[in-house]
């Protein structure tokens, strides 16, 4: 149930990218402004988590789950007949708030469907009717959700043996008899209280030196794939003069490149630790094996290199497909005479794939080496990663218009390019003093665990 649910981060997030083009005229606004309802999703998809993960490990994981997809109905219910663009954007934002709780392992998969589908709705009943699709099929969910899921938060639930009341017991508990091991859950542990601090907590991970190193670092590799997936409705309708049927399949490279650039870089990252797992072993005789640890690495295994050995050559494939691509969708005037053959567009729907495929593995290995510096804090950790990738994502997709008219396609791709060059100096730095920066961090929290007891 929880993996049908998030389904929905995904597919709201790309399912109307075809009709981009539909939704400008219809709303009788520039594609620029229309991007700006791109970018609104980012900012908030990056700022509820925040809220959202709180509220779900005070109040619970049911509540939360109702009270989200109720907002994302609401939102799509607005966006399927808002009469006029401040309408639109404003339910945009809304419809990003009440997804960003339901982000889950099948966000890639629905990356890859969602303009397809989205494309087939356009094309032959209006870019409207895809908010009508998302309205019922969320709808249907949340039934599902309210009839079948049970609160799982431990401390409410404790390991599912404990009997449910209220909100948190599923509907169908109300007509069945409960199963005899369940348990009467007598004193409860109060409920935490939900402050400012609460919120606020993840905040204090970009105060670490090599954690917001690595954040922005990603977060540029993830700016620059949106940018190109946002621009990719308005190049390819002039350039190749897709319908929103067509621009729908033409999604697909992308969604097939997040797809084996998350699966790659995880057999990477395997490969890559058991190589310096065996190096330390080597050299630390006596050393509990590093993947066996349930806790923190030790101090001195060198994770940074771990998971970043093979960041080189997957940035190397990323800058050189990014340079690439500006000069393979150039305006039809141009180009010269061969270039206008049409089955030209398989080029630039091959590097989208190897800038989806490597911007993917960039920021796959850049969280998980997030959260080996964050132990116990993954909840943290993650939150504030969404928040600085999908913030950056938002700049960069909020002015990729107005890059594309005044620098060109070509110079734009190229410029962008050439500053993930310049931002790989983090990685040298991360690489050369990120194990002493975790050191320091180390023995930082030490002295104040030792000075509490």
């Amino acid at each position: 149930m929880i993996g049908m649910a998030g389904l929905f981060s995904g597919l709201s997030s790309n399912i109307y990218f075809p009709s981009l083009d539909a939704i400008s005229r219809d709303l009788n606004v520039s594609l620029e402004a229309v991007s700006l309802t791109i970018t609104s999703y980012l900012i908030i998809q990056g700022i509820s988590p925040l809220f959202w993960g709180p509220l779900s490990d005070t109040i619970g994981r049911r509540p939360v789950y109702i009270a989200s997809f109720s907002v994302y109905i609401v939102a799509n219910f607005i966006l399927s007949f808002s009469p006029n663009f401040s309408v639109f954007l404003i339910a945009r934002g809304l419809q990003s708030a009440g997804s960003a709780s339901t982000v889950s392992i099948v966000r890639n998969f629905s990356i890859a469907i969602g303009p397809v589908l989205g494309g087939l709705l356009a094309n032959f009943l209006g870019f409207r009717s895809i908010f009508v699709f998302l309205t019922i099929l969320s709808g249907l969910v949340l039934v599902i959700l309210l009839v079948y899921l049970p609160e799982t938060l431990r401390r409410i639930a404790g390991n599912g043996t404990l009997r449910l009341s209220g909100v948190y017991q599923p509907f169908i508990r109300r007509f069945t008899k409960d199963p005899e091991y369940m348990e009467d859950p007598g004193g409860r542990p109060e409920v935490p209280k939900v402050t400012l601090k609460t919120f606020a907590a993840p905040i204090k991970l970009l105060a670490e030196k090599d954690i917001i190193a690595l954040l922005v670092s990603g977060g540029m590799v993830y700016t620059i794939w949106s940018m190109l997936v946002a621009s990719t409705t308005g190049i390819f309708k002039e350039r190749f003069g897709l319908n929103e049927l067509m621009l729908g399949f033409a999604f697909l490279p992308n969604g097939f490149g997040t797809i084996v650039g998350s699966y790659v870089a995880g057999k990477i990252m395997a490969r890559d630790f058991v190589r310096f797992e065996q190096l330390y072993l080597e050299t630390h005789p006596g050393a509990p094996a590093p993947s066996k640890s349930k806790k923190a690495f030790a101090s001195d295994f060198p994770i940074e290199h771990a998971r970043l050995r093979s960041i080189p050559w997957i940035t190397l494939i990323f800058v050189v497909s990014t340079a690439t691509y500006g000069f393979t969708v150039l305006p039809v005037d141009q180009l010269p005479p061969q270039a206008a053959n049409p089955a030209w567009i398989a080029l630039p729907l091959f590097l989208q794939f190897l800038i989806a495929a490597t911007s993917n593995a960039v920021f796959a290995i850049n969280t998980t080496l997030v959260s080996d510096l964050c132990p116990g804090k993954g909840a943290s950790s993650t939150a504030v990663n969404n928040l600085v990738r999908c913030s950056m994502g938002a700049v960069g997709v909020g002015v990729v218009e107005s890059m594309l008219a005044h620098v060109g396609r070509a110079g734009t791709f190229v410029a962008l390019a050439l500053l993930v060059v310049a931002m790989s100096a983090i990685y040298a730095v991360e690489w050369y003093w990120g194990m002493q920066w975790r050191q320091q961090r180390e023995m930082k929290k030490n002295a104040l665990d030792t000075e509490k007891v």
